[in-house]
């Protein structure tokens, strides 16, 4: 059996991450970015797939771990009959090629110690050249060369690298892992304690820009953390998460690859790290924005590579038998290629926060969304693949169209509230034509309440979004009853799930997922903004509380099973924990 995700905890430098299990075991990491092919891939296979591990030969008796205040870096202590170690893990900004640290720190007593290391690139299935070097050992794969360096001696066996040491109270002990291209020159040496205090001195110079305040400034801070580990530096877009085709139901086919950056995180994104200090990381996001939707307004999809790539096909990787035999593993994900109507008004809105957030306007970016809005003026009335990015038949859905709305009132208001050129009232009046369709056919007089797709009998947790996208008030009885209908029937444990998949083939997929993190937190958010403080701080607390215990959050949570599933850690569930947190805050 796989280990929890609860037992992984993040490490990265800005290009790529690795996550790091509570036994000492690195079992995913991809090199050199977060979209590469994977060097360590046990996570969703075997340990024939690869993984890097570092662990006591004794029994161990005792684990906890954190990361050192306001870093990425990761200290896990471990205790046996012997004594006490702990691994130091981290990955230092990058400055040239990428490289992971660890160091092996005796704490109490003398603690034998055994090191196993099974390159495997291609996502597990490249068995390396592996020679030995001076420092230790070179491993070589088509165009990936992996250098291993330590005093420890690194020994081959079986077609993988060992190596038996023992560390005594006081002592440390360094390796330290690089990645070259093979047709370069290895990367010169360095010494892992230096790169371990500049790494410390860089990301306490970030965290200490922002001090988040109040009953969870701790959960904020990490999250910030978390979201920015997850920007790819060298363009400023954000990963969904850095991993691929995690089960949102375990041993079933929800599968999908997330280790790319969609344009409905954007609005979210910008908010979250403007409103709490992080302003260069929401402008950059902001320009890789620009650049990645500039064009054809016709050709504008929902998510794009990390630099911006638009061909991102998806294919299964059969060798690979899946996290807990939760099968097919992706790579590429096919939504790419889905019209979903919602993305406009996202990035409309994004735009929008910018400008509240003092952002400078741009000539070139307002002529951009004037063509996006047009393309929506034209195209609103379509049915499309929705939020959730469905692969059933398209559908008229109600968060589709209200995004639609929320598309032409920022054009409105860009122009009668920032100055820009423009038809405001032409705008204006699309938007008000918009708010009543919605209003006539997403709202089910018989239930009461605001529906998933025109037509539909169902509820969705998108509908939470009405007010907090300034669609109708909170307090409007609509909503009002909308938000009450989610919180009784769409929530499993005090947590939401997206909407009903049970009798429902609205998503064209077999199979159930677990509750929503990301749509729990549009509750809190939704009923703080209609003054219930208290049910939505009972709500956030609910959701903290199934935090790891180094405070990431994967995209979903199985209540029945009591863990995480889905793509881990998902930058969407701590950016809506940064939003309703803010939302608490505000009176």
């Amino acid at each position: 059996m796989s280990k929890r995700l609860e037992d992984y905890a993040m490490i990265g430098d800005g290009h790529t991450a690795a996550l790091v299990g509570s036994d000492g075991a690195i079992d995913w990491l991809c090199l050199p970015r977060f979209d590469s092919g994977a060097c360590f891939a046990s996570l969703l296979g075997t340990e024939d797939n690869g993984h890097w591990t570092i662990a006591p030969q004794a029994p161990v008796l005792a684990v906890s771990r954190r990361y050192r205040p306001g870093t990425l870096i990761l200290e896990t202590d471990i205790r046996t009959a012997e004594g006490h170690v702990r691994l130091v893990d981290f990955m230092p900004h990058r400055h040239g090629n990428p490289t992971l640290v660890r160091i092996v720190e005796g704490v109490d007593g003398h603690v034998p110690m055994e090191l196993t290391l099974r390159l495997r690139f291609d996502y597990g299935r490249s068995v390396p050249w592996v020679r030995r070097t001076g420092t230790g050992i070179s491993a070589v794969a088509g165009p990936n060369t992996v250098t291993v360096a330590s005093p420890v001696p690194l020994l081959g066996e079986d077609m993988h690298t060992v190596a038996r040491f023992t560390v005594a109270a006081g002592e440390r002990v360094p390796f330290v892992l690089s990645w070259h291209s093979s047709t370069e020159p290895a990367p010169d040496a360095f010494d892992a304690e230096d790169e371990l205090h500049r790494a410390e001195a860089e990301w306490l110079a970030w965290s200490h820009r922002t001090v988040p305040e109040g009953p969870w400034s701790e959960a904020v801070l990490g999250s910030l953390i978390a979201l920015k580990a997850m920007i790819y530096e060298p363009s400023g877009g954000v990963v969904a998460s850095p991993t691929t085709s995690l089960p949102e139901e375990l041993g079933g086919a929800r599968n999908w690859d997330y280790r790319y950056s969609w344009l409905r995180d954007a609005s979210l994104t910008i908010q979250a790290l403007a409103q709490n200090g992080c302003l260069s990381e929401a402008v950059a996001w902001r320009d890789w924005l620009l650049r990645a939707v500039a064009g054809d307004p016709a050709q504008l999809q929902i998510m794009y590579g990390i630099d911006g790539e638009r061909w991102l096909p998806e294919h299964e990787l059969p060798w690979l038998a899946g996290y807990e035999a939760s099968s097919p593993v992706r790579i590429g994900n096919g939504a790419a290629g889905q019209f979903q109507l919602d993305v406009y008004g996202e990035v409309m809105d994004a735009m929008h926060q910018a400008r509240l957030m003092g952002m400078a306007p741009d000539d070139d970016a307002w002529a951009l969304q004037l063509e996006l809005v047009e393309f929506v003026a034209e195209h609103w009335r379509e049915p499309d693949e929705g939020i959730w990015e469905v692969r059933g038949p398209r559908r008229h859905f109600t968060h589709s169209k209200v995004m639609a709305w929320v598309a032409f009132d920022r054009a409105a208001r860009a122009i009668e509230e920032h100055g820009l050129p423009g038809d405001a009232t032409r705008f204006r009046g699309l938007a008000d034509e918009v708010h009543a369709d919605v209003c006539a056919h997403g709202f089910d007089e018989h239930l009461g309440t605001f529906v998933q797709h025109y037509g539909s009998d169902q509820l969705d947790a998108s509908l939470l979004l009405l007010p907090l996208v300034g669609f109708l008030p909170a307090d409007d009885l609509r909503v009002a009853a909308t938000i009450d209908a989610i919180a009784d029937t769409l929530t499993q444990d005090g947590l939401v799930l997206r909407y009903r998949t049970d009798g429902d083939s609205t998503d064209g997929l077999d199979g159930d997922e677990g509750t929503f993190l990301l749509c729990t937190f549009w509750l809190v958010q939704a009923l703080a903004e209609r003054g219930d403080r208290q049910r939505a701080t009972a709500v956030f607390e609910r959701a903290l509380e199934v935090s790891n215990d180094v405070g990431l959050l994967a995209e979903e949570y199985d209540v029945n099973h009591g863990r995480m599933v889905g793509n881990f850690p998902q930058a969407f569930s701590h950016i809506g924990l940064l939003a309703a947190a803010c939302a608490l805050a505000t009176d």
